[in-house]
């Protein structure tokens, strides 16, 4: 056979699924599936690592390497189907030093004819010392003919899709390295000046590294090839978003310069001063509003900080400058919270609020709707339901999101786009919009996904919020925890109790609200125990809210749905289920729910043990620290970005190459020279933006 034969591997099960269709079979629709589109997308298409094939050594001298991964040659002298312990191939391979085993549990029946005595093959795999002696499990083997010529570069290993062989996708990459275009788009002054490798030495080096390359700068992505991958990936995610500002400053917005009346009255009718940090990003917020292009503001604070009364401020400007302002949040709990709060600050001032969501009444709904059409209602505050096309203002100004990572972005941008003039919504100007969020974002994240935003951040809590004390306890001293419970209920505190499911799962055997809710006043018939979670109907939640609220409620058993919005100062103790089962910004956010009053609180976390290594690395920085930047911070290390960012849905590719935990000065060195491109060198900037995101700049635009 040829020395080009193709590398084996066994199957990973003896069963061949079907494709759906022969359409979807064709290899091009399988790279289709991995985003490769072009030459582009698949010169861009790096490895994730190498294998090193460059080198042979004899069977004894790789016996003696222990568990190392190796290379050896030699010729086939065995090869038979056995069945103890189980049915596998064992084949023998031999070279002039020794012998040694190959061993396959799943094979197909052709490798007993590929593999006959006396065929000479190429075998790469860790050799260890089993049951048959030298052994190898699994191994990729190549048939090749005597003096074959070894590889004088590493070979690389891409992601690859289900039916997407390696030896295809090399081929493939191959083919359209022969027919790009190379010229890079940065020029040689800029990439000096930068310390910068060029483009083509690099993408060259990634997919064929010679066998003395530094394989720790490479497998570690420090290499200067990967630099300069991680450089053009990130300038060129830069350089879109900052351009989406600029198209986004270039829109027309009314500016809202005036803070009279309602402001004023608003400051004075507060039961509580602003902080220093409040102050100051209600500043930057009106300094927007004043301007003629529209404000994309996101406004950061950790729970319990007071975006809702700097959210309720920068209304009241829209109000006072002849506009109309609305709020939207993501959940009815929420979305009525924030409704009671500011009705009940804003109706004495004689500025009308409506209240919208997809619960209310027919004639409820219809008098709202026409409250905002008319302009009687100044102030919108609602769900989802705001985004429908019945819902029509008569003069918008100012859009408020609240929890806007919960939102998708066609979401965010339906309720943007309702027009000062519904009549004419080509010539309407665009509403100024405030972003709020209780998920505070790490610096580096924040200068790589949201480029094209401002940002603001509360960064200190109220005066007068008691630390919250974090206890990580284990489930079997339930009990204890239930004993503690009713003490606290007996001083007259009350508690939440978080579950994470709602009814039984038989793919996870968690404790449920409903089942706990029930056991819970079966163990304290003396205490008045609500149960509320996101099936019930909204009034019915909203009785057990109100109970609670007022204190005639004791213990709150709760889903998540009380994770955002819920402000009952008198609650001081919470006891999270499964606590192992949450992410580290829910359970930050569930916390959040106790502390809001004088009273010192506390946080339980029950787990189930055994715990794997994520969840005790949550569990120990719930433990350590109620700072929300440095949970932020932990949680980005612990799931990465894709993950941390969650629902964004803005639509915008997550870096493949760079790694915001180690890149970030590069982060800063590519917004530093995005700004200065695009202020002198736009040519550059097509070029390197047609290069990177191929048509897909549309795409990053929030």
């Amino acid at each position: 056979m040829p020395a080009t034969a193709k590398k084996n591997s066994p199957p990973a099960s003896k069963k061949k699924a079907a494709p759906a269709s022969k359409a979807a079979a064709k290899p091009e629709n399988k790279l289709a599936k991995l985003g490769l589109h072009n030459d582009m997308d698949l010169v861009l298409h790096l490895p994730l690592r190498y294998e090193d094939e460059t080198t042979l050594m004899s069977i004894a001298e790789a016996s003696l390497r222990g568990l190392q991964t190796v290379q050896v040659e030699g010729v086939v002298t065995a090869c038979d189907v056995q069945f103890r312990p189980r049915r596998q191939l064992i084949v023998t391979v031999g070279d002039d030093s020794g012998q040694l085993t190959m061993r396959f549990i799943n094979f197909y029946g052709s490798q007993t004819k590929q593999l006959a005595e006396g065929t000479r093959v190429r075998v790469r795999g860790e050799l260890r010392h089993g049951f048959f002696g030298a052994e190898m499990v699994h191994p990729s083997y190549k048939v090749v003919n005597q003096g074959a010529p070894l590889p004088d570069v590493l070979t690389p290993v891409y992601p690859a899709g289900e039916g997407l062989s390696q030896a295809y996708l090399r081929k493939a990459i191959a083919n359209a390295m022969s027919r790009l275009d190379w010229s890079d788009t940065l020029p040689p002054s800029m990439l000096e000046t930068l310390n910068l490798a060029g483009f083509e030495p690099s993408v060259r080096l990634l997919h064929n590294p010679p066998p003395d390359v530094d394989e720790h700068a490479l497998i570690e992505r420090s290499h200067p090839a990967w630099i300069r991958m991680k450089f053009d990936e990130l300038l060129a995610q830069q350089l879109s978003l900052k351009r989406a500002q600029a198209a986004r400053r270039a829109k027309t917005s009314r500016a809202l310069p005036v803070t009279g009346r309602v402001t004023e009255e608003l400051t004075k009718v507060l039961p509580f001063q602003l902080t220093a940090a409040q102050q100051r990003v209600l500043e930057e917020i009106r300094a927007d509003l004043r301007q003629s292009f529209p404000m994309q503001r996101l406004l950061q604070g950790d729970v319990g900080s007071g975006k809702t009364v700097v959210a309720a401020l920068a209304a009241a400007q829209a109000i006072d400058s002849g506009c109309q302002a609305v709020l939207m949040a993501p959940t009815e709990i929420l979305a009525e919270q924030h409704f009671r709060k500011i009705a009940a600050w804003m109706e004495p001032l004689n500025v009308g609020v409506a209240w919208l969501s997809g619960s209310q009444k027919k004639k409820e709904k219809t008098e709202a709707l026409a409250h905002i059409e008319s302009g009687a209602a100044r102030l919108v505050i609602g769900t989802h339901a705001l985004i429908q096309d019945t819902v029509q203002f008569e003069n918008l100004g100012l859009v408020i999101v609240d929890e806007q990572h919960r939102f998708g972005v066609g979401q965010r941008l339906a309720l943007r786009n309702k027009s000062f003039n519904p009549a004419d919504r080509e010539a309407a100007a665009v509403p100024h919009q405030l972003m709020m969020s209780a998920t505070p974002i790490p610096r580096t994240l924040a200068m790589t996904y949201y480029a094209d935003l401002e940002v603001s951040v509360i960064d200190e809590l109220p005066p007068g919020r008691s630390p919250i004390v974090t206890r990580v306890i284990d489930q079997n001293r339930r009990d204890e925890v239930i004993e503690r419970v009713h003490a606290a209920a007996l001083e007259g505190k009350q508690i939440y109790w978080v579950c994470p499911l709602i009814e039984e799962s038989e793919a996870l055997q968690l404790q449920t609200a409903t089942d706990t809710h029930a056991a819970l006043s079966a163990a304290l018939p003396d205490l008045q125990i609500g149960l509320v979670h996101g099936r019930m109907k909204p009034v019915e939640k909203q009785i057990v809210m109100e109970g609670f609220s007022r204190g005639a409620i004791h213990l709150l058993v709760a889903t998540t749905v009380i994770e955002v919005g819920v402000d009952v100062p008198n609650a001081s103790l919470m006891v999270i289920e499964h606590a192992e089962r949450f992410g580290l910004s829910q359970l930050h956010q569930l916390r959040g729910r106790v502390g809001r009053g004088s009273a010192a609180s506390v946080c339980l976390l029950l787990y189930q043990g055994p715990l794997g290594g994520t969840a005790k690395q949550r569990l120990a920085t719930m433990r350590e620290t109620t700072d929300g930047f440095e949970i932020a911070r932990r949680d980005l290390d612990i799931r990465g970005p894709g993950e941390f960012l969650g629902a964004r849905q803005s639509g915008e590719a997550m870096l493949r190459f760079a790694d915001l935990a180690t890149d970030q000065w590069l982060v800063e060195k590519a917004r530093d020279t995005a700004q200065a491109l695009l202020q002198h060198a736009p040519d550059i900037v097509d070029r390197h933006l047609a290069r990177w995101l191929g048509g897909r700049e549309d795409f990053l635009k929030v």
